[in-house]
């Protein structure tokens, strides 16, 4: 079964052929992306209606791309699947748009896929993939969350974030010390020269006892350093922008501390969730997943624990179209597919709890008084 997988939730538009013949792994086949990150500089942040445009300018020749790739032309497609949430609801509808006009071109069925369990599968498509069950720590954008994984669409949620996720700690705190979009890559980079014991940060609810994660506060911390650090070099009151008062030296510092703050949590509550489900694997996953110091610093504590730790290839961390084709290939090959739309209703949800993928569920078909499916 030849799948395509559209990505379009926020700020890059991701287009992916995987093949799901057969009960092995879904074999990717060709991928094309394209992100916005030039586009939404100027703006500091990403900008949705603009994000939405650029993902209609993009989508269909990201899909010729992708087929090229793969050597396949539409035809040989079975079944488009589309990220039908969480995200930013003008952007999610492109995607689910083209999905639909597509499967109705080709008579062949869509379904919608949730963009987290597109993240939390992604691994699978690495050189060592993980096999179930596992830990999963997903760190992606506004989601930081803890699960337990014993198959696919088997997932129990075990701690997640009560506030500002890691990464919005993250970017929060690169905005502090001036640095462009996207902040959280910015600020790993000048972490690298930077000192990680410069300043004590908070770790919010390192000893809380539970699996739950708190950054708000971090980001308080941050910001009444930098203007500590602000007022010490200015004669007069301070100005607007505090960061272009500090030293290089002491922006790498702040940097460094806030990452080794943010990563000792993540490793500490990772760490905690296996030992207490006592399973012996843990999969890491989201774009916070590739970063550098947190896959070290995780890599040490496994190691010690004897624990095996699997991440996304570096270029599946992101937002990507195969993470979407590969999450709907393996639903398939678990039978979780076994209902799906005969009509091309399609609609979106922007706030989509993954635990609401309830386990063994399916996604069932709704009928409503026209006939019409929508994807559950």
């Amino acid at each position: 079964m030849i799948i395509l997988g559209i990505e379009s939730s926020c700020d890059e538009t991701g287009v992916a052929l995987v093949d799901a013949s057969g009960s092995g792994t879904p074999r990717l086949l060709g991928h094309a992306l394209h992100s916005q990150i030039d586009m939404h500089q100027a703006y500091g942040g990403v900008v949705p209606e603009l994000a939405s445009r650029d993902h209609i300018r993009r989508v269909l020749p990201l899909t010729d791309a992708a087929l090229a790739q793969a050597g396949l032309s539409l035809p040989a497609v079975d079944l488009v699947a589309h990220t039908r949430g969480p995200g930013l609801a003008g952007a999610l509808l492109v995607g689910s748009g083209v999905a639909c006009a597509l499967g109705f071109a080709l008579g062949k069925p869509v379904i919608g896929v949730h963009h987290l369990e597109g993240h939390l599968l992604s691994p699978f498509l690495s050189a060592d993939p993980p096999v179930f069950p596992f830990v999963a720590l997903l760190v992606s954008g506004g989601h930081s969350q803890l699960m337990r994984v014993d198959g696919v669409g088997r997932y129990a949620l075990l701690g997640e974030t009560i506030d500002d996720a890691a990464g919005e700690a993250f970017d929060k705190s690169a905005k502090l010390l001036g640095l462009g979009y996207p902040g959280g890559p910015a600020l790993s980079r000048l972490a690298q020269q930077g000192d990680p014991q410069a300043y004590r940060f908070p770790r919010p609810l390192l000893h809380s006892g539970d699996l739950d994660f708190s950054f708000a506060g971090l980001k308080t911390a941050v910001l009444t350093q930098v203007k500590r650090l602000a007022n010490a070099r200015l004669e007069g009151p301070a100005t607007s922008h505090l960061a272009d008062t500090l030293s290089e030296k002491q922006k790498a510092d702040v940097a460094a501390s806030v990452q080794a703050a943010i990563v000792e949590v993540l490793v500490k509550k990772s760490m905690a969730a296996v030992q207490q489900t006592g399973l012996r694997r843990l999969v890491v996953a989201g774009g916070v997943g590739a970063n550098a110091w947190l896959r070290a610093q995780l890599g040490t504590a496994c190691e010690r624990a004897g624990v095996r730790v699997h991440y996304p290839e570096l270029h599946l961390c992101t937002d990507n179209g195969a993470m979407i084709a590969l999450a709907a290939g393996m639903r398939v090959q678990a039978g979780l597919l076994t209902d799906v739309p005969s009509a091309y209703h399609f609609d979106v949800k922007p706030r989509w709890p993954l635990a609401e993928l309830a386990a063994g569920s399916s996604m069932a078909v709704d009928r409503s008084d026209t006939g019409a499916g929508k994807l559950l």
